[in-house]
């Protein structure tokens, strides 16, 4: 029978050296050295240095050496902590590339081509670089503390160049959030160069979608100072450099957090069975105190008075219920509701209701006359939604609906009319 074979072992002193092999191999300098060494034949010719770095991705180990790379295409050479460049063990001096983009023109439209020549090519070339390229830029966002004024503001261009075209994420931009950039006035400024870029790229609504789809809507503020964290200093600070857009994006959500955290109040004050003065105290605050409109404060009413029932599945019962709960809530809407655009937009709001939510659809016109008897909605804003003002959503079904209704209010006017022709031939 034969004996299995064993297994062979490394001795100790084999092992060793094989660590130490290992070790020798991954030397991030003599990367960065043949890649400034490649770079420095490419004469400034960025569609060479598109070819040089295509190229040399199936000789050089581009994966291994990612963070290398880019700190070497961003600042010239590797980047230490507090954004020195490394020196040259043989030199003793930075060892840096003049290939990069802290030393390329700050024009924008060189920045663009730099950004698409050398980054948009490279990342598109080898996929796998997309995610070490932004944890890099990254990084080097933090670093700024150490680069000159000129080398920030074209870190901050060319960051806007690439978040336009969407090639990383604004992830990157929490770095700004960090103490020392902030307590320096570094965040700002670099948001004021990267913003003023990203619009040229792109308009405000594309910045909006990017930072809320990352959550990063609602920081731009820690950007500023403890002592200077407000929407007046934030304004202030924009409309200055021209930035307008930026400015009414940030008191736009301000105004959308505001608008969420009364309605959750208000919302909590319906669930307490709060008092009718204190509801109706605090939805009037809103609009004459905190500047909400009496359009937005009336459509959340109806929303949180609306959510906060379980209403019954069957279409002959629901009608009632609604009406009963709703009635004790007329007073509140009657506060708000005060101009003929905030009737209307409450009416189509109870239309939208009611066709979206099927078991209410034979209940729109009780649920209507209920805000005409208790005045939350006149005469005038309901001929106004008959003829003109109601949305396409179950359109025949309401207008079928209220037709009787309408007439009456109609043969009612007439009579007024004539009464008031009467009075006045007498």
């Amino acid at each position: 029978m034969s004996q299995k074979a064993e297994k062979p072992t490394l001795s100790g002193t084999r092992l060793k050296t094989r660590k130490r092999d290992e070790k020798e191999k991954y030397d991030p300098t003599a990367f960065r050295d043949s890649v400034i060494a490649g770079l420095s034949t490419c004469g400034g010719d960025l569609e060479q240095v598109s070819r040089y770095l295509d190229k040399e991705g199936s000789k050089l180990d581009y994966r291994r050496y990612a963070e290398v790379l880019f700190d070497t295409l961003f600042a010239g050479g590797i980047l230490a902590p507090g954004g020195f460049i490394t020196e040259s063990a043989d030199t003793g001096k930075p060892a840096r590339s003049d290939i990069c983009v802290f030393r390329w023109s700050g024009e924008l439209e060189q920045l663009k081509g730099f950004y698409h020549e050398v980054f948009y090519k490279l990342i598109r070339r080898y996929k796998y670089l997309e995610r070490a390229f932004e944890e890099d830029l990254k990084k080097i966002l933090l670093f700024q503390k150490g680069f000159s004024d000129e080398e920030r503001e074209k870190l901050a261009k060319i960051t806007g160049i690439i978040l336009a075209n969407g090639l990383c994420t604004p992830r990157i931009l929490s770095s700004l959030f960090e103490d020392h950039l902030v307590k320096e006035g570094i965040s700002l400024e670099f948001a004021a160069h990267m913003f003023s870029t990203w619009l040229k790229e792109k308009d405000i609504n594309s910045i909006c979608t990017a930072l809320k789809k990352h959550q990063l809507d609602s920081r731009l503020m820690e950007m500023f100072p403890l002592n200077k964290r407000n929407l007046d200093h934030f304004t202030t600070f924009f409309r200055e450099r021209n930035l307008g857009v930026i400015a009414d994006m940030q008191t736009a959500q301000v105004a959308s957090k505001a608008k969420k955290e009364a309605v959750k109040y208000l919302a909590d004050m319906i669930k307490d069975e709060s008092s009718d003065a204190d509801m109706t105290e605090y939805v009037t605050e809103l609009i004459d105190k905190q500047g909400m409109s009496e359009t937005e404060v009336t459509l959340s009413i109806w929303t949180t008075v609306m959510a906060s029932v379980e209403w019954n599945k069957k279409e002959d019962l629901v009608a009632e219920q609604a009406l009963k709960h709703l009635k004790q809530f007329c007073p509140l809407l009657k506060a708000t509701a005060r101009s003929p655009k905030a009737e209307l937009a409450l009416m189509l709001k109870v239309q939208e209701f009611c066709y979206e939510n099927m078991n209410f659809l034979k209940s729109f016109q009780k649920i209507i006359m209920l805000l005409y008897q208790n005045d939350v909605v006149t005469e005038d804003v309901i001929l106004k939604w008959f003829k003109d003002g109601h949305s396409a959503k179950g359109k025949s079904v309401f207008l079928e609906q209220m037709k009787k209704f309408v007439e009456w209010l109609n043969s009612a006017e007439e009579e007024s009319d004539e009464e008031e022709d009467e009075k006045e031939e007498d």
